[in-house]
């Protein structure tokens, strides 16, 4: 039976974000939640989620909002107002400027803040947005040395092995004309025989924060509305996939 995953990331970006989440979770049909442990608004997520059986990952995020360990000791990756680099910068960058040490010294900060606000270690471990080679590197060192799940990025050759599982990773909201449904219908109806087929989404309801700080707003909503769907949800109970969260992997 193919086997299908879909996955929540930036729980933590802000209180909107979280709001449509939760939605998400509650009502719909994403079980697996990665959450932005350096963001002020990443404990208000878990408390929305309190009393849900819910598989969290880190989305270990070193773009947006101010980091977890001293700016003066990862310079690469932060600006003079000790917050992170933009992700433009990153993506108009000629080449990779994070420092692997640096990065790491972040990356096991947000990994020991992950156990902070939820008693466990994640169930997954993986990136946002940065298609750093270094930051790659940083994730794969950090998920050896604390022996955890790594899951590669989309900008990683595919398929990716998380645990001893083959994954495909699909992620179509950045494109013109996104319609989530489609994209849905469309991982199902050609996912793999003998792999674990993925579908990143970033459900959320928009406020002044993320108007202000990410490229990413309308498609946000619409992944909300196409998790809790009804006939979305009774289309999938039709088809012949088990839908596993990265626990079973």
């Amino acid at each position: 039976m193919k086997k299908i995953l879909i996955r929540a990331d930036d729980l933590g970006y802000s209180e909107g974000i979280n709001y449509g989440i939760a939605k998400s979770v509650r009502e719909g049909i994403i079980k697996s939640v990665g959450i932005m442990t350096n963001m002020p608004a990443a404990e208000q997520g878990l408390k929305l989620l309190a009393d849900i059986d819910v598989c969290y990952g880190q989305h270990t995020n070193i773009c947006i909002g101010k980091p977890l360990s001293d700016p003066k000791l990862i310079p690469s990756i932060t600006n003079e107002n000790g917050e992170f680099k933009s992700s433009r910068e990153y993506r108009s960058a000629k080449e990779d400027f994070v420092n692997l040490d640096e990065v790491i010294i972040e990356i096991e900060a947000q990994y020991h803040q992950f156990i902070k606000l939820t008693g466990r270690k994640p169930q997954y471990f993986e990136g946002h947005a940065v298609s750093s080679d270094n930051f790659i590197k940083g994730l794969k060192i950090v998920a050896a040395k604390y022996d955890l799940k790594y899951s590669g990025m989309p900008s990683e050759a595919e398929p990716h092995l998380v645990g001893c599982h083959k994954v495909y990773m699909w992620m179509e909201s950045m494109l013109p004309e996104y319609d989530p449904i489609k994209t849905l219908k469309k991982m199902v109806l050609n996912a793999h025989e003998d792999a674990c087929d993925v579908l990143i989404c970033h459900p959320g309801y928009l406020d002044a924060y993320i108007l202000k700080t990410s490229s990413l707003t309308i498609p946000r909503t619409l992944e909300v509305e196409m998790a809790c769907d009804p006939e979305v949800k009774a289309w999938l109970a039709k088809q012949n996939i088990e839908m596993v969260t990265y626990s079973d992997l």
